[in-house]
């Protein structure tokens, strides 16, 4: 993945202003277009938590919302044993404006890669 580094870097930075007082599970994801702009969000965890947003989708929203439609990679750090790979409904998302996205999931001591269609259901046949 190009710019991995600075991925990986902008991902702890964003996990370290995630919003997360009930669950402490802090989690940051960082991306990159096709036009090689990188952006980083955090997850944001509200009392109501349905209201909450994972970081996952947050950075997401952030490229769309500055006119990229197209994601080449992803990058998501949690300080954890194992790496977090994304829910369902982040993993829909990033398919939407990835569909062949290179997904990286790392901790301080691990790492684990993957593709957006390695972490789809498989279709019926």
């Amino acid at each position: 993945m190009e710019k991995e580094s600075i991925l990986k870097r902008r991902a702890v930075e964003a996990s370290e202003k995630a919003f997360a007082p009930h669950s402490k599970f802090k989690v940051g994801a960082s991306l990159i277009t096709e036009d090689g702009e990188v952006f980083s969000g955090s997850n944001v965890e509200p009392i109501t938590l349905s209201l909450g947003i994972c970081a996952e989708r947050n950075v997401v929203f952030q490229a769309v919302g500055s006119g990229h439609k197209k994601i080449t990679g992803i990058v998501i750090y949690t300080p954890t044993e194992e790496p977090t790979l994304p829910c369902g409904a982040c993993r829909e998302l990033i398919s939407e404006f990835g569909s062949d996205a290179e997904i990286l999931s790392f901790t301080p001591t691990s790492e684990e890669r993957n593709t957006i269609q390695d972490l789809l259901p498989k279709e019926l046949e």
